[in-house]
């Protein structure tokens, strides 16, 4: 398990207006039938209560998604790019194979 479990548990618990507690963590997680780790749900309860959830998820909310699909379009022109120079590359090997033995025939 990554421990982002203990997060989304956080988070519920966030949610449902309670306490982020390590106890309301591992509740939550024994429930859905998770094997709990009681050092990791009091770590992420004791960083969380440092933490503005509200604040991070106003702010997360307020950024751009327009800019996410740019970067598959620019992944696959670069992938093509790279397939032109492959097959460059490829038909230059064969072509000096090719001369190599015309040389020794020739």
């Amino acid at each position: 398990m990554s421990g982002m479990e203990y997060v989304y548990a956080a988070l519920i618990l966030h949610e449902g207006g309670k306490d982020i507690s390590a106890d309301g963590i591992v509740n939550i997680l024994k429930a859905a039938g998770i094997d709990v780790d009681e050092t990791m749900a009091k770590a992420v309860a004791a960083a969380l209560a440092k933490v503005n959830i509200d604040e991070i998820k106003e702010k997360s909310i307020a950024m751009p998604v327009a800019a996410a699909p740019a970067a598959p379009a620019e992944a696959a022109e670069e992938k093509k790019e790279e397939k032109k120079e492959e097959k460059k590359e490829e038909k230059k090997e064969e072509e000096a194979a090719v001369a190599g033995l015309a040389s020794l025939f020739g």
